[in-house]
């Protein structure tokens, strides 16, 4: 169907087309740091009635597309980011990676468009809508990052994803926008604000009767601020490590109970530098410290959290699993590195190699911690198959993001895993914005944006298992499967209708 759908004589007409691009980046306006709530779910309503008035699935996909890569142009425009980050070497790519990451994505929301067409009814581009979101959760590895669901993470809609996780919320937000297209439009702009209501009343409720409560530990969030162009710099090198080290050793009313650094903080490979991680323990006063850095190893390097003792030793050790494709690793890698393609993160040829998987680590006197590098936070499988932990615990390298949307983005995103799991979140970003969220997601404390500073706080914590934590996608997933069903079940029924000959 896909290749029907985008023969040109299947095209809508410009004025279609282009509409769908503005609802489309309308609805982007939803995520962070914008959090336009009524501006995304406008877009989306846009989209829905455009849906409506075409007369085929092959100009359905169209709208679906187009649509696509007006949001997540938008969304997504931080990609450019990194490429900015070495001009020489990387900048030509920029304009491609944008326009075939939005363009490439957005085939997901045509196939929803095109097959909800086939199908029949708004409902049936509900369900197909959410499904190729979710879908993109795995899809080639994944890229969960802007769901459509995201757009309440600044808002008291957030709590339901306690309850089903960032798929609720992406229904929930198609559902309210399908309101203006109902058969009676009436009946449909109640239910939307119904929903929408029902919805913020329930999110308001838990925040009001649900107070955060403190462990009386104190993490210190170091946030060094290396510019990303200046990271590796042999002149800047030595500059960033004190700095740390510096904001590591500052004073504080109380002891820090765990002091965390960010991604790749240590500049040196961590299994052949055992005089500087002695130093950094130092200065830490003996206390246990969180730094991250890379192994070298012997298929190549590894990006590392590790966890340093009194003297400076390592007592464990977390190596990054789900690598950044493009960005970390490139497929075919040792072949294509002899043409100057190489992953912007990487080194020597393919880039980093895998760890093994998701594990726990203990930290003294706090209990067990869920370790994530930047990118491993955006997928909510990296939480699943292991015994519940006391905190989720980022460290990440945000300066590849930029200043606009990205470094917000991702912190949305934290904020959303925290209340799916009922867990409080530390978060410690080279240049921001390091953060401490509590079980709801509400964030307790915060650094700014490109400062280089550090960040003492109470550690919040954890609530009961969620629903989300214990049944995950699969409440969701079952629902969208019989109201797929129901929909095609009923479709049949008007063809047999009126297929029976008349007496």
């Amino acid at each position: 169907m896909m290749r029907r759908a985008f023969r040109p004589a299947a095209r809508p007409s410009w004025a279609h087309f282009a509409s769908a691009v503005g609802f489309g980046a309308l609805g982007a306006l939803g995520q962070a740091p914008w959090s336009l709530w009524p501006v995304a779910l406008l877009g989306f309503a846009g989209l829905i009635w455009l849906y409506k008035n075409v007369t085929s699935a092959p100009k359905a996909a169209w709208v679906g597309w187009a649509g696509g890569v007006g949001y997540f142009a938008v969304a997504l425009f931080w990609l450019v980011e990194p490429f900015l980050v070495d001009i020489a070497r990387h900048g030509w790519m920029a304009p491609f990676a944008l326009f075939f990451m939005a363009g490439g994505l957005a085939l997901l929301w045509a196939t929803a468009f095109g097959v909800a067409r086939r199908i029949g009814g708004v409902i049936a581009l509900i369900v197909l809508w959410t499904a190729m979101e979710m879908l993109r959760s795995v899809l080639f590895t994944g890229f969960p990052w802007a769901t459509i669901g995201h757009i309440w993470s600044d808002h008291p809609i957030i709590q339901l994803a306690a309850l089903g996780g960032t798929p609720v919320l992406t229904f929930l937000t198609l559902a309210i926008s399908a309101g203006p297209s109902a058969r009676k439009i009436h009946v449909g702009l109640i239910i939307a604000v119904v929903l929408l209501l029902a919805s913020w009343g329930y999110g308001a409720q838990q925040l009001a009767t649900n107070a955060a409560q403190k462990t009386g530990k104190i993490v210190r969030l170091i946030q060094p601020n290396a510019a990303q162009h200046l990271k590796w710099d042999p002149e800047h090198v030595g500059e960033f490590l004190q700095r740390a080290v510096d904001l590591t050793a500052a004073p504080a009313d109380t002891k820090p109970d765990l002091i965390v650094w960010p991604e790749t903080s240590v500049p040196y490979p961590l299994n052949e530098a055992p005089t500087v991680l002695e130093a950094i323990s130092r200065a830490a006063g003996g206390q246990p410290i969180i730094v991250g850095g890379n192994d070298r190893v012997e298929d190549g390097w590894r990006n590392t959290l590790t966890l340093l003792g009194p003297d400076g030793g390592r007592v464990q050790t977390y190596h990054k699993y789900h690598l950044v494709p493009f960005g970390e690793y490139i497929p075919f890698g040792e072949t294509l590195s002899q043409f100057g393609i190489r992953g912007m993160a990487s080194r020597d040829g393919g880039g980093f190699s895998k760890g093994s998987g998701p594990k726990l680590i203990e930290l003294p006197g706090i209990g067990a911690a869920l370790p994530l590098i930047c990118y491993e936070l955006i997928f909510p499988r990296s939480f699943r198959g292991l015994a519940r932990p006391n905190l989720l615990l980022q460290i990440t390298n945000d300066a590849w993001f930029g200043n606009i949307s990205g470094p917000y983005q991702h912190l949305a995103q934290a904020r959303i895993r925290a209340v799916e799991q009922g867990l409080p979140l530390i978060r410690a970003a080279n240049t921001g914005i390091s953060a401490v969220i509590d079980p709801w997601g509400r964030i307790t404390a915060h650094t700014k944006l490109n400062e280089a500073s550090y960040l003492d706080a109470n550690l919040p914590a954890p609530t009961q298992p969620t629903w989300y934590s214990r049944l995950h996608d699969w409440p969701v997933q079952a629902l969208l499967t019989l109201l797929l069903i129901w929909r095609i079940a009923a479709r049949r029924r008007v063809s047999i209708d009126h297929a029976a000959p008349q007496e």
